[in-house]
């Protein structure tokens, strides 16, 4: 009711704010969700360039080298800004679309491997890694699909693919006794 003539709604923020608040404190709250955003970006940049880096590359090189891995720290961030700008630039991009395309592929990929991990012994590293990657590749081919069945939010067909790939090759593969042993112990104190 407020905005009625509002075009996107993802600016709604920043269009109520120049409507109802003073001039001075819409400027301060914008530049507060701006500082957020700006650190938040900051530590996502230096998160995957320390990942890339050091789980990458640091387990791939025999050596360790600590200036090429900075280096590839470096090239990391670029790369990654330059993708997000290009992102950025589509004007036909939503952050909602894109925060909801990832968090499918996450839930996907990663949802059933932590519910089984968790409430079924019988789950095994194969499985683990098979229902990972079933997920995943369902998720990424759901949401680049449309029309029909594919309507459907991927997250839902990913997390039942992976679900089911995990449970079929974890039944096809053997469970380590440690590991059972291990599940019984935390069971035993989780009810206690």
């Amino acid at each position: 009711a407020l905005m009625p003539d509002l075009a996107d709604p993802e600016n709604v923020f920043i269009q109520m704010l120049t409507t109802l608040c003073h001039p001075v404190i819409a400027g301060i709250l914008l530049t507060s969700v701006l500082a957020a955003i700006m650190s938040t970006a900051s530590s996502q940049l230096l998160v995957c360039a320390s990942s890339i880096s050091q789980d990458v590359f640091g387990i791939l090189m025999k050596k360790k080298n600590d200036a090429l891995l900075v280096w590839i720290s470096r090239i990391t961030v670029i790369a990654i800004s330059i993708v997000a700008i290009i992102l950025a630039k589509n004007p036909d991009s939503s952050i909602f679309r894109i925060v909801s395309c990832a968090w499918s592929g996450f839930g996907s990929a990663f949802g059933p491997l932590i519910l089984f991990g968790l409430f079924w012994k019988r789950a095994t590293k194969e499985g683990a890694l098979a229902g990972m990657l079933a997920g995943g590749i369902v998720d990424v081919v759901w949401y680049l699909s449309s029309g029909g069945m594919f309507d459907v939010y991927e997250i839902i067909p990913g997390f039942i693919t992976g679900s089911i790939v995990l449970i079929v090759v974890s039944l096809c593969t053997k469970v380590p006794a440690e590991v059972e042993k291990q599940f019984d112990e935390v069971a035993a104190k989780s009810r206690a």
